[in-house]
C-alpha cells in the first residue's frame, strides 16, 4: 500500500495554520498502534466518521490541537474520493455522564485543499464542537453555565469561587492573565474566592479586556446540571470507538 503519511502530515500542518485560534499538528503513522487505538475510542462521531471506522480501522491519522486542549482528527477517506475526513475528538478522562444529552459534533468529508477545508471546518464542525465541549464541561462540573463564542458566562460557586468554560483560547488567555486557573481535563477556568477584594478586582479588569476583543461577560448563579438548550441525542452519546458497546446496550 502506498505510504501517504507525509501527505497527511503536510495537510494537517497547513490546516492547523488556517484554523481560527492557535493550533499545532502532530501525526500518528502506521507504527503508532496504541495511539491510533486510543484515538479511535475518542472520535466523537456517530455518523460519517463512525461508519468509516467500522469498516476501515485507523492505519494512520493526524491531530490538530488548540491551545485549550480541543482536538480535531484528520483521517483518510475510503470512499474513492480524494481528501480526508475531519472529526472532533472527545476530551480524555471524563465520566460517561458528562456526555449525556449532548449531541455529537459529527465529522465531515473534505477535499485535499487545506485552505478550503479550514473555512468549512470553521464554519460548521468547529462551531458544533465548541458547543458540545461547553455542554460536556457544564455537565462535568454541575452548575457552570456554558459560554458562547461572543460571551463568557461566569458562575458563582458554593465555595465562593467563580467558574467558567469559555469558548476558544483567546478568552481563556485573558482569564489566566487575571488569576483564573485552567483545569485542562474539564476545560473549566476557576478564580479562587479566598480574597474577595482581589477576586472583584480581577473580574472588573477582565470585563474591558474581553470587551476590546468583542467578547461580552456576565455573572450568574449556579444552574441545574442539564445544560440549557441541549438537544437530545438519538443514541447514548459515546465516541465512535465505543459505538458497538452503545448499540449493544440499547
Amino acid at each position: 500500500m502506498h505510504d501517504t503519511s507525509e501527505h497527511l502530515a503536510s495537510y494537517a500542518d497547513l490546516l492547523a495554520g488556517e484554523l481560527p485560534g492557535t493550533w499545532i499538528s502532530t501525526c500518528h503513522p502506521p507504527g503508532d498502534k496504541d495511539d491510533l487505538a486510543e484515538l479511535t475510542d475518542r472520535i466523537w462521531d456517530l455518523d460519517l466518521v463512525a461508519a468509516s471506522l467500522a469498516t476501515h480501522p485507523l492505519r494512520q491519522a493526524a491531530l490538530v490541537t488548540r491551545t485549550d486542549g480541543a482536538q480535531l482528527a484528520v483521517l483518510d477517506r475510503h470512499d474513492g474520493q480524494s481528501g480526508f475526513l475531519i472529526a472532533a475528538v472527545a476530551p480524555r478522562g471524563l465520566p460517561d455522564e458528562a456526555y449525556r444529552g449532548v449531541r455529537e459534533p459529527d465529522g465531515i468529508a473534505v477535499t485535499d485543499d487545506p485552505f478550503l477545508s479550514a473555512e468549512i471546518v470553521a464554519g460548521g464542525l468547529l462551531a458544533r464542537y465548541d458547543t458540545a465541549l461547553a455542554q460536556v464541561r457544564h455537565n462535568t462540573i454541575g452548575g457552570v453555565h456554558p459560554s458562547r463564542a461572543d460571551r463568557v458566562v461566569m458562575t458563582w460557586q458554593p465555595d465562593g469561587s467563580i467558574a467558567t468554560a469559555p469558548v476558544g483560547d483567546t478568552a481563556g488567555a485573558v482569564l489566566v492573565a487575571n488569576g483564573f486557573v485552567h483545569d485542562k481535563q474539564s476545560g473549566i477556568y476557576r478564580l479562587n474566592g479566598d480574597d474577595t477584594t482581589a477576586q472583584a478586582l480581577a473580574v472588573r479588569a477582565i470585563g474591558p479586556q474581553l470587551d476590546a476583543l468583542g467578547i461580552g461577560i456576565s455573572l450568574r448563579h449556579p444552574a441545574a446540571r442539564t445544560a440549557p438548550g441541549t438537544a437530545p441525542a438519538a443514541t447514548p452519546p459515546s465516541p465512535a470507538g465505543t459505538l458497538g458497546q452503545a448499540s449493544r446496550a440499547r
